[in-house]
């Protein structure tokens, strides 16, 4: 496996972190990931790993704000950035290798952040993956809170408005300790400018749904706290697409590709782009 840094401008010219992992032969299909709300990129290194082994070539990006990125930190500004700067990254990867097969894959915000660029891109790709992706937020939100997010993203926008406790993200306290000691994870409240971009979004998220044909995985816990089951599966039945996977699995916290269970979740997600890739 070859690693390699793929800086990128982002709108308004912010200076984003991009990374690859590249198997020795020549790839036979391409992953462009997208990760979720205060993490960055590198924690999917060990995913990228069992990826390329299959001759798969992953690129993912820090959003703006995240990871090696600039930015405010866990500010995302506008979350029409990060779908702009995240379908651009993709558009590089696939011009670079315009005859293999393109799936988007995004988890928690990153889901939702490639769900809205599928529903853009959808001719160049051959797939689309979400794991337990931020589609909607049900009753998570009460109203009045929701109104307060509104009004402190507007006068003070990097003022604190969510604690992502970690050990919501797995049952496997190794990776929970990793997570807290990670210095580019962000672990101070998330600013109210992201929650407030990212619950508009969701809004339109059920029209979006109606347009998105291509083939869908989703993979979601059902024991998930940060973005919960019985939220997201009102809009995974919205999914226009024919050719759509639901893959829940029994008592998994958020993070399924970082659970105890992880070499199944993987070996489902692999047999699912195998067959999509060599159509």
């Amino acid at each position: 496996m070859r690693h390699l840094e793929l800086p990128i401008a982002g709108i308004g010219g912010v200076a984003l972190y991009g990374q690859a992992w590249l198997p020795e032969a020549p790839p036979s299909a391409l992953v462009v990931l997208a990760h979720g709300l205060a993490e960055h990129s590198g924690r999917y290194g060990a995913l990228a790993e069992r990826l390329t082994a299959q001759r798969y070539a992953v690129f993912a990006l820090d959003h703006r704000g995240h990871g090696r990125s600039e930015g405010p930190r866990a500010n995302i500004e506008r979350f029409a950035h990060l779908v702009s700067d995240f379908s651009t990254f993709a558009g590089r990867v696939s011009r670079q290798y315009p005859d293999v097969p393109l799936f988007l894959c995004g988890h928690s915000m990153g889901g939702a952040v490639a769900f809205a660029s599928a529903s853009q891109l959808q001719a160049p790709l051959r797939g689309l993956v979400l794991s337990a992706p931020a589609l909607a937020a049900g009753e998570a939100v009460p109203p009045l809170k929701l109104a307060l997010v509104r009004v402190l993203s507007l006068i003070a926008p990097n003022a604190g408005a969510l604690t992502l406790p970690a050990d919501a993200v797995s049952r496997d306290a190794a990776v929970v300790r990793a997570y807290e000691s990670d210095p580019l994870v962000f672990r101070k409240a998330v600013p109210a400018r992201t929650l407030a971009e990212l619950l508009a979004a969701m809004q339109g998220f059920p029209q979006l749904a109606r347009q998105v044909r291509l083939p869908v995985l989703i993979q979601h816990g059902t024991a998930d706290s940060l973005v919960p089951l019985a939220a997201a599966r009102p809009l995974y039945q919205e999914i226009a697409a024919t050719d759509r996977t639901l893959k829940l699995y029994e008592g998994l916290y958020h993070e399924v590709y970082n659970e105890p269970e992880r070499e199944q979740v993987i070996a489902d997600l692999l047999g699912w782009l195998g067959m999509r890739a060599a159509h």
